[in-house]
């Protein structure tokens, strides 16, 4: 296939393109490479995608819809998978306007590309933060219309607008809700990599709440084959992508770290925060029927796998703006 995959520099979409092009996909990979997170980072995983065969590269912003119209006139694409997004709950309360243009009307701009030149497959990425204050495991069919967050409120609106170009267009859409992606050159905005600097450093852990709050991690490899089955014909789905198992708290994150690490976290604890979920725990039979997908890593081999390539990058991770 010929796919477009926005937000190729992003954490999942540098995995997904990895494994979209050795299975022998042709991947057009865009980005806008904002400064949101460290640029160093971005930029790490842009170096390993660069030689892989079936990969090009365009520096372009959803919201330049000229420049995302032209790209569409100009390459024939099967279907886009749409992971382009601002990230991270806290943020978005301070840039609510942000959040709105990228994850909205940045996804309304794929739409209408997609729309004026026939192109009818789109995978969406979503978020397990819409299940704020449901019972839990999470199921898809949960009704999900008191989003806390503004992330969360522009991925709802990314959601719709998606299901309404279904209804008037047939386009094929499969959205995937994620749930709390872990791994190796991970987000340094998230927990996970932050801690295991921190713990490795001796810096103080900044823990919001007492540590008991929980979430279903799932790690990048098993995120992003579950990406990929998803550009499957569903018609109209939404696909919960998780690990399947217990929530872990984070105060066994933290004890899995200082294990992996031989070292001891310092914790400065802070209040926790009212936009955040307490919770998260992901129902996937769906995936499992309809993509015969499961995750494969297990929490513990996860940390290990983040614990090793941080220590192996050590030299220039450890510049990185946490």
């Amino acid at each position: 296939m010929n796919i477009l995959l926005t937000g190729c520099a992003g954490f999942v979409g540098w995995k997904t393109t990895e494994l979209l092009t050795e299975q022998g996909h042709q991947v057009t990979g865009i980005d806008n490479l904002n400064d949101y997170y460290d640029i160093g980072l971005k930029q790490w995983r842009l170096k390993q995608l660069e030689p892989l065969e079936g990969f090009h590269f365009e520096e372009l912003d959803l919201e330049d819809r000229a420049g995302l119209e032209a790209l569409f006139q100009n390459n024939p694409f099967d279907a886009v998978i749409n992971l382009a997004a601002r990230a991270g709950v806290r943020y978005s309360m301070e840039n609510p306007h942000v959040y709105m243009q990228t994850n909205a009307v940045g996804n309304l701009n794929v739409l209408e590309s997609m729309r004026q030149t026939d192109v009818k497959k789109l995978v969406l990425s979503s978020t397990s933060s819409l299940y704020a204050g449901q019972p839990m495991p999470f199921l898809e069919s949960l009704p999900v219309n008191e989003p806390i967050s503004p992330y969360a409120a522009t991925k709802k609106a990314a959601e719709a607008l998606s299901y309404t170009y279904h209804h008037l267009y047939g386009f094929d859409v499969s959205i995937v809700r994620y749930f709390t992606v872990y791994g190796p050159a991970g987000r340094p905005d998230m927990a996970p990599l932050r801690f295991v600097r921190w713990i490795d450093e001796g810096t103080p852990i900044t823990l919001f709440g007492d540590g008991s709050q929980s979430r279903d991690f799932t790690y990048i490899d098993d995120i992003a084959r579950g990406t990929i089955a998803a550009l499957k014909e569903v018609g109209y789905e939404i696909i919960n992508l998780g690990g399947g198992q217990n929530p872990i708290s984070i105060s066994r994150m933290i004890e899995t770290f200082e294990s992996q690490l031989g070292k001891k976290a310092i914790i400065d604890q802070k209040p926790f925060i009212k936009a955040d979920m307490m919770h998260t725990w992901a129902e996937i039979s769906k995936a499992k029927e309809l993509l015969g997908w499961e995750p494969q890593v297990s929490f513990e081999s996860g940390t290990q796998q983040l614990v090793d390539w941080y220590l192996a990058e050590k030299e220039w991770v450890s510049q990185i703006n946490l």
